[in-house]
């Protein structure tokens, strides 16, 4: 592991319409944090777990920083970015270049948040890294300030049971040329499956794979419609399969039952991702 990243933070679903995704997930059966206005100019709402997140994120308006999901979103909505874990931006940028990536600088940002005891500022510091160095989405390093603020008991309890993200996973044009690139962020080796090629990043791992091969892992159900390189799928750990799978259908879905004993709901219903419970 490439000191000093400590693993995925979060990840990034970009949407053209905040309301309509934000009453979709709530569906779902996820519990969602109020909306979220950040410096940037950016809203979210998140759905936060015991250790990591994911994060519903619409750009409305231009900054340099949000160009890149304004881009994103002109393909439709997704998976558009993987948010690494770090104690010190500063000092894993200084890592990161020294080792010939050539991340943005360091960019601070936040964004309020209402508490019983009032309101405080969640505070980030974010390095961008080229999009390039990771094909299908654009990864950054995310260190919080506040904590306290941002991981509150009361939006870690989901109807769903979700209790974790448990993997991604990346359709590219060839695992074998790309993967070397996700690999060299987290000094890693990556790893042969029967997908393709996994990352270890010392939490949630990321799988490169063929269309192919991921449409038989995950057969009958429909996968994001976007140009390759792109995140296809989100996998979330659940604390009971068949209790999850009751709250999805009060919540209007059919998920798809997968050989391994997962379900799965269809990209188009998910905002441009294609979600596994497992």
């Amino acid at each position: 592991m490439r000191a000093p990243i400590s693993g995925i933070d979060h990840v990034v679903i970009a949407v053209r319409d905040l309301d309509h995704a934000q009453a979709v997930y709530s569906r779902l059966g996820f519990t969602l944090t109020p909306r979220g206005v950040h410096t940037l100019g950016s809203q979210n709402h998140c759905v936060m777990f015991e250790r990591d997140y994911f994060e519903l994120l619409a750009p409305p308006r231009t900054h340099p920083a949000m160009q890149y999901y304004a881009d994103f979103l002109g393909r439709g909505d997704g998976l558009a970015a993987i948010a690494l874990g770090t104690e010190d931006a500063n000092a894993a940028h200084a890592a990161l270049r020294a080792n010939g990536i050539e991340a943005d600088a360091p960019l601070d940002f936040a964004r309020p948040v209402a508490l019983p005891e009032g309101t405080r500022d969640a505070a980030f510091r974010i390095v961008q890294l080229p999009v390039d160095q990771t094909p299908g989405c654009r990864t950054f390093l995310c260190q919080h300030f506040t904590r306290d603020v941002v991981w509150r008991p009361e939006y870690q309890r989901h109807a769903l049971g979700a209790i974790g993200l448990a993997g991604i996973a990346v359709i590219v044009e060839d695992p074998a040329r790309d993967a070397p690139s996700y690999a060299k962020i987290f000094d890693a080796r990556p790893q042969a499956i029967a997908e393709g090629l996994r990352i270890d990043t010392g939490s949630t791992p990321i799988a490169l794979t063929a269309r192919g091969k991921l449409g038989r892992r995950l057969a009958g159900v429909e996968l994001p419609v976007r140009p390759r390189p792109f995140v296809a799928a989100l996998f979330i750990r659940v604390a009971d399969r068949l209790a999850a799978v009751e709250t999805l259908r009060r919540g209007g879905f059919a998920p798809i039952a997968l050989k391994d004993g997962s379900y799965a709901v269809h990209a188009h219903e998910a905002c441009g991702v294609t979600l596994v419970f497992g």
